[in-house]
């Protein structure tokens, strides 16, 4: 829901109903994750995808009948071995979609929901999106400390709070099954949770012409992107319109304060370009003992990679910790300028994610995506 949020907020301000299509499941080579929408405008506009273009069709049809009978529906799209342009989901795989028709009264609280994630405020909306006729489409909104809402029963809405704010830490969207009135045990009734968690944060040290671009790249996929170096005469937004901040401060110090202040976590991302000993060891020695984070990536030559592993060595830090490092940074695209390096590193941070090998597809056989 979060790249057509501005439009449905739109349409919700103004009173205006508005069918709003989410992903709710995904199974083999899906197009789209949980969570992307697509909205359906009462004046006929379409906005969003869920499919990359397979299905939007058939969602435009089903929302403008949800607008009309104002009645929640789980539709499932797939693809049958022996005649897979059928169904209309060409690339594959199979997606649940979950269509509801949002309106002030059916939805009193998207405006918080709005707020909250504009001001880049944890939030997560808990949707009923299968059982009794009676639940479809009622939600809990969960805050870290808080909650709006009611799914009809007190039952299944405490479950929800406690595990909703499991998947709201981790930023994640997943879809959780429970008893008709909320049994953990139980079946009947399922729930899709969508986290709005704060952006993940990227943090590039070194201010060099490679930080310029990879703050860039960072920016695009979506990270909130940190510049640190200790020397201020380099460590300029001037030099860095990529980044959302940029900081004067040695390397391991500032990350130390940053970890211990709680701002980094499992989906941190940490690159180090600095391939300078005294910058890049003790700022490693820091970075390879935190209990998690996303990506640890290191910038240097072959040499300067076994120099540094000498060096952290004589620190303490153990082979199993030297493992958590990419070094050198990013996969072998044959990259050279600034601007190719840094795709190499997002590249080499996307597979990490998701559990790619990092290969031409065309040698691989089998799903395009994989598990993740």
């Amino acid at each position: 829901m979060r790249d057509v949020l501005p439009k449905l907020e739109e349409w919700w301000s103004k009173g205006e109903p508005v069918a709003l299509a989410t992903v709710v499941g995904t199974y083999s080579s899906a197009p789209r994750q949980p969570g992307a929408s697509m909205l359906v405008g009462a004046n006929g506009e379409a906005v969003g995808s869920v499919s990359g273009g397979c299905v939007e069709g058939a969602v435009y049809e089903l929302g403008q009948q949800v607008l009309a009978d104002d009645r929640p529906v789980l539709q499932r799209y797939g693809v049958s071995d022996d005649d897979a342009f059928s169904v209309g989901l060409t690339c594959g795989g199979i997606i649940d979609i979950f269509v509801e028709k949002v309106t002030p009264e059916a939805f009193p609280e998207l405006g918080t929901v709005a707020e909250a994630v504009r001001n880049e405020e944890p939030i997560a909306v808990a949707t009923v999106t299968s059982g009794p006729a009676e639940r479809l489409g009622k939600r809990l909104i969960v805050r870290p400390d808080s909650v709006l809402g009611s799914t009809g029963s007190p039952r299944l809405d405490d479950a929800l709070r406690d595990d909703v704010r499991g998947l709201l830490d981790a930023g994640r969207n997943a879809t959780l099954s429970y008893g008709v009135d909320g049994q953990r045990r139980g079946e009947g009734l399922t729930v899709f949770v969508e986290s709005f968690a704060p952006p993940p944060r990227m943090i590039v040290f070194g201010a060099i012409d490679f930080a310029a671009a990879v703050a860039k790249i960072g920016n695009f996929l979506g990270y909130r992107v940190t510049v640190c170096d200790a020397r201020p005469v380099f460590a300029t937004a001037s030099r860095f319109p990529g980044a959302n901040e940029v900081v004067v401060e040695w390397p391991h110090r500032y990350l130390k304060a940053e970890a211990e202040a709680g701002r980094i976590d499992g989906r941190t991302a940490l690159c180090v370009l600095t391939h300078d000993p005294k910058f890049d060891v003790p700022l490693l020695e820091v970075a390879l003992r935190l209990p998690e984070v996303g990506y640890i990536g290191a910038m240097g030559s072959r040499r300067t990679h076994n120099d540094r592993i000498q060096r952290l060595k004589e620190r303490g830090i153990t082979d199993e910790e030297i493992a958590r490092m990419s070094s050198p940074i990013g996969l072998d695209l044959g990259a050279r300028t600034p601007e190719e390096t840094a795709v190499s590193i997002a590249a080499e941070m996307i597979a990490k994610h998701w559990g790619g090998a990092g290969i031409r597809l065309a040698e691989r056989d089998g799903p395009i995506h994989a598990a993740p």
